[in-house]
């Protein structure tokens, strides 16, 4: 399922447009996005939760050289989910 087919399910779903939907989805993810760049935690209960984690700065190897480099230290966004979706899935 791609961003398209999301809409097209919102829309169908909610019986609202294409439009409208679009709209929706896109306010979702940039509050989403807002939230884990100030740190914070999203969580909807029984779908899931995004966070943030520091991944530190490490060494790795090339693997076409087998050369060392250097990976520089970033945030990453975790998702763990939630026991409803979990249980829908199994």
């Amino acid at each position: 399922m791609n961003k398209t087919d999301l809409i097209n399910g919102m829309a169908e779903n909610a019986g609202i447009t294409k439009a409208a939907a679009k709209k929706a989805l896109d306010s979702l993810l940039t509050d989403i996005e807002s939230t884990l760049k100030k740190g914070d935690r999203v969580s909807l209960v029984g779908f899931g939760s995004w966070s943030v984690s520091k991944r530190s700065a490490r060494e790795g190897r090339n693997p076409q050289t087998g050369k060392t480099i250097n990976i520089k230290a970033k945030n990453v966004v975790k998702f763990k989910a939630g026991s409803d979706l979990s249980g829908a899935v199994n």
